[in-house]
Parts: structure tokens; C-alpha cells; sequence
């Protein structure tokens, strides 16, 4: 296979770099958090060493920081599609701002409404909206099949006119299956329901355009598509400012603002403006948003092929039981979870990690999904995913490896 990426993506790195015990680490931990280039570090340490202050003042340095934090906003509106950056939140992580939505939710909406949620998705897009029950919200959660897709007539019969919003990821980070987001979209529409899209998973590897989806709030994560730990926040135009959400008064009271509270962590954002524009290098056109667009497009074709080649090597392991959809979609996330007869997923990953292999076991957060799937009580499964900087050598160590641990 020939990667549209070029070999020399890898030296952007620093990581890919470091030996333990003479052998090189394998990351294939992707869905967990994704390595950093060196732009991104260099971003971070170029705002301590000539930037370090807060915003809003008089002075050069704080000047400095608003313009970051400006620049940061309109590069995430490049990558998501959004209007401007009026439309782009910055938050602790994703699972805060989703707490902090609810929390204003919880104030308009009313009891006897309904809130919908989905088995298949982390907890950070259940759990604060199961919250909403305390104050008489009904929350019903639309099943998961056992083939790891979700149940799209079971949908359909549980919004209603009583809906008010729709939560769901875009991909599962546990088994990787890409939701039909564009059809529930439809059925929010036609029941004059909110869209509140997850895209933690979904983000590091296709492009999103959420104007064209026509989401009402977008949930992502930096730290998964090479960049640091911060949350972030896209809501569609004029909505946010109609929530009561948490806020002090000398906050900002319109959007973006009025979700963001306390002191940002200003470092972290130049990083997260870095790793949007060190992903944007890897492709061609005449703005940022082309860039981006053309970067995804390469990204997604080299990770699904490794994925599927990945995905096609542990079938043939015996003892080995692949959890989801195989690969003859392009519509999968480049995450690969199975179980292994006799072993249980921490046992694997140990032995995984004997040998520099970086992958997890578990539920990834996604309880909800492997317990309906009937694997929490066997410890979950093992995951592996793929990341932009993986090559074909390393996913013929691992498969290699993972044979060797089944005895086979």
C-alpha cells in the first residue's frame, strides 16, 4: 500500500523516537490520546517563554495571549466548518463542558421532556445528561445491536414531540462504528429537537463540516488529534446565549464566552492552534479549511487501510473474536477492538506491553456499550487504533505479536 501521507510525517514527532530496552515504542493507543508533534511543544513553550499572562490588559504580553486565543478560535472553526469563531468554546475537557451544558439545560427545559441518549456512546455524553432526571427530565437511551451499530428503528420510535434533544456520538471510541448522525438529524429536525453531536472520536480522523450536518453543539477534544488536553465547544449561532449556563458576572455573558469559566489555560490553547495547523501541513489548497479538508481526506485513506489490514490479520489468529463492523465500509473509525479465548484484555495488553506495544484494555468509558455487548464482565476488550504517524511495519509486529500471545 501506498500512503497518500509521506514516511516523513514521523519525524514531526519527538516520541516515535524513544527506545526502551533498545526497541521502539508502538503506539497504537490512538483512541486514548494521540502523540504530539514538535510544533505543538514548541507552541507551548514559545507562549512560557514570551506571553506567560492573562487577557485583556494594557500591556504587550497580554495582548499577546488575547491574539492566541482569537488565532486558536478560527483555526477550530477551519476544521469544523463552523460560522466564526463566535461559535468555538474552550474547556477543561469535553466531559465539563457537557456537564456545564446540562447544568443550563436542566433550566429550560421542563419536566415530562425528554432528553435522548444512545447505549453505544462514552459516558461523557450519558452521564450528565442522565443527571437531567433529578428535575423530572425523561431520558430514554436508544439501543445498541449486537453487531455494534445502533438500532436506527428503535431511534425513530422514542422521539417524539416531547424530545427536546438528541445525544449521540459520531463514532464509538470503543468499537469504532461511525454513526448515522445525518439520519437522526432528520428525525431532530422533524420533531423541532436540538442535535448535540460527540466527536472526540469521530474528529482526529474524517472532516467535519458542521454546517452541513446542521448540528445544534459539537463536543471534541484536542488531545486526540495531536494536540494537548483541552475541551472544546462548537454551538450553532444564537444558542448558546439563550442558556442560563454557569457564570460569574465579571465573565464574558455573551458566546462564546458565557460557557468558559475561570482562567483558560492559555499555553494549551496556542497547542491546540499548533496541532490544527500542523494537521492542515499535510494538505493543499488556498485557505486553512481546504487545507484541512485535503489533510483529512489523506488521513482517513492511510488509517482505514492500516485499520482494515490490522483488523484482517488478527481474524485469522485463532482464538481471536474481532467486536463490531469489519472494514468493507470507509465509514469505520480506524479502531479495532477483539477478544482473545483464554486470555482477558488486561493479560494481552501486558503482554503487549512487554514487547513496546502501546494498545488498551477495558471499557474505554463506554461502559454502557460493553456491558449491553456482554463483554464488561470478561474485562472488556483490547483496543488498537490507528493514528497518522502508524505504518504497515508496525501493524505487522503487532498482529505478530498478538499471534504469539494466543499460542498460535
Amino acid at each position: 500500500m501506498n500512503s497518500p501521507l509521506p514516511t516523513s510525517v514521523r519525524n514531526h514527532f519527538p516520541s516515535l523516537q524513544r527506545r526502551i530496552n533498545g526497541k521502539p515504542l508502538i503506539f497504537i493507543d490512538g483512541p486514548a490520546g494521540t502523540q504530539v508533534p514538535q510544533s505543538v511543544i514548541d507552541a507551548i513553550t514559545h507562549y512560557y517563554t514570551t506571553s506567560n499572562a492573562n487577557t485583556h490588559g494594557a500591556f504587550p504580553t497580554t495582548h499577546e495571549t488575547d491574539a492566541i486565543i482569537d488565532s486558536m478560535r478560527l483555526s477550530m472553526a477551519a476544521l469544523l466548518g463552523a460560522e466564526g469563531p463566535e461559535t468555538i468554546s474552550i474547556g477543561q475537557n469535553m466531559t465539563t463542558l457537557n456537564f456545564a451544558l446540562a447544568r443550563a439545560m436542566s433550566r429550560v427545559l421542563h419536566p415530562g421532556e425528554e432528553v435522548l441518549i444512545t447505549q453505544l456512546d462514552h459516558e461523557a455524553n450519558r452521564g450528565p445528561w442522565l443527571t437531567l432526571r433529578d428535575v423530572g427530565i425523561h431520558v430514554r437511551e436508544v439501543r445498541l445491536k449486537p453487531d455494534g451499530t445502533l438500532d436506527y428503528d428503535d431511534f425513530e420510535a422514542k422521539i417524539n414531540e416531547k424530545t427536546r434533544l438528541v445525544c449521540m456520538g459520531m463514532s464509538a471510541n470503543s468499537i469504532g462504528t461511525v454513526n448515522d448522525f445525518r439520519k437522526v438529524r432528520q428525525l431532530a429536525y422533524r420533531h423541532n429537537a436540538w442535535l448535540l453531536l460527540d466527536a472526540v472520536h469521530y474528529a482526529p480522523h474524517f472532516s467535519i463540516d458542521v454546517q452541513d450536518i446542521g448540528c445544534d453543539f459539537l463536543l471534541c477534544s484536542a488531545y486526540k488529534f495531536y494536540g494537548p488536553h483541552v475541551g472544546l465547544l462548537y454551538s450553532r449561532p444564537g444558542l448558546l446565549d439563550r442558556l442560563p449556563t454557569d457564570r460569574l458576572r465579571t465573565a464574558g455573558q455573551v458566546a462564546p464566552y458565557c460557557i468558559e469559566t475561570g482562567t483558560l489555560n492559555h499555553a494549551a490553547i496556542a497547542g491546540v492552534d499548533a496541532a490544527v495547523k500542523f494537521i492542515a501541513t499535510l494538505g493543499n489548497g488556498d485557505t486553512l479549511r481546504a487545507k484541512l479538508q485535503s489533510a483529512f481526506s489523506a488521513i482517513s485513506v492511510h488509517e482505514h487501510a492500516l485499520a482494515r489490514h490490522l483488523y484482517e490479520g488478527l481474524k485469522k489468529i485463532n482464538g481471536v473474536t474481532c467486536v463490531g463492523q469489519d472494514f468493507s465500509s470507509s465509514a469505520r473509525t480506524p479502531t479495532v477492538s477483539f477478544t482473545l479465548k483464554g486470555k482477558t484484555p488486561e493479560q494481552v495488553c501486558r503482554q503487549l506491553a512487554e514487547q513496546n506495544i502501546c494498545a488498551w484494555d477495558g471499557h474505554f468509558y463506554a461502559i454502557r456499550a460493553i456491558e449491553v455487548l456482554g463483554l464488561l464482565e470478561r474485562g472488556g476488550v483490547t483496543r488498537m487504533g490507528i493514528s497518522l504517524y502508524n505504518t504497515r511495519e508496525e501493524i505487522d509486529l503487532v498482529i505478530q505479536e498478538v499471534s504469539r500471545i494466543s499460542g498460535k
